[in-house]
């Protein structure tokens, strides 16, 4: 082929390429900037929560206004387990780092907690927060110590009563916390 012969076949292929991008700007794809986007015609107030006042603004701790008490929303977009009990179980912990919290799973696990003045030792939690409904169950807290020896630390025995305390507080701290938004919504 020689160059005169190419040349009409570009100026044919940039003919063809801008039609069809003129062709996708078509008067029916382009926005109607005066037209009121948000009225209740618009199509917008059948989608939930989108501008209707229905659960609109961010959720969080997995609590909708509007739910019942003490069970966290039922939605895909809250937690994974009771609002108030996973509140209450980063409450009870929080003097102790924290490593990782999985809201959906319902798991926080600790990093090691030396408390002050016990350098020898130190302490690390795993909390696991079960179901949806705020019961006495709902919770389970395991609590790992070490002592150090020498250089390093050893794994030592954990009181039993250690966990269940824990555990106690946190349905404590879930309750208030539950009281609270009942009084908060009346």
């Amino acid at each position: 082929m020689t160059p005169a012969t190419r040349r009409p076949r570009f100026v044919l292929l940039g003919a063809l390429f801008a039609a069809v991008v003129m062709g996708a700007c078509s008067s029916e794809n382009v926005r109607d900037v005066g037209r009121d986007e948000y009225r209740s015609d618009s199509g917008r107030d059948r989608v939930r929560g989108r501008l209707t006042g229905q659960d609109d603004g961010i959720v969080l701790f997995g609590t909708a206004r509007g739910g019942r008490p003490g069970e966290a929303d039922t939605g895909g977009a809250g937690l994974g387990v009771n609002a108030f009990l996973w509140r209450a179980t980063l409450d009870t912990l929080a003097f102790m780092p924290l490593a990782s919290a999985d809201p959906f799973g319902g798991v926080i696990i600790t990093d090691w907690y030396s408390p002050p003045g016990a350098g020898a030792e130190r302490f690390k939690a795993t909390a696991y927060v079960m179901g949806r409904q705020l019961r006495s169950d709902g919770v389970r807290i395991s609590v790992f110590r070490q002592v150090r020896q020498g250089q390093g630390w050893v794994d030592a025995i954990v009181a039993p009563a250690t966990g269940s305390e824990l555990e106690d507080r946190v349905l404590a701290r879930a309750r208030e916390l539950r009281s609270q938004s009942l009084a908060a919504t009346r």
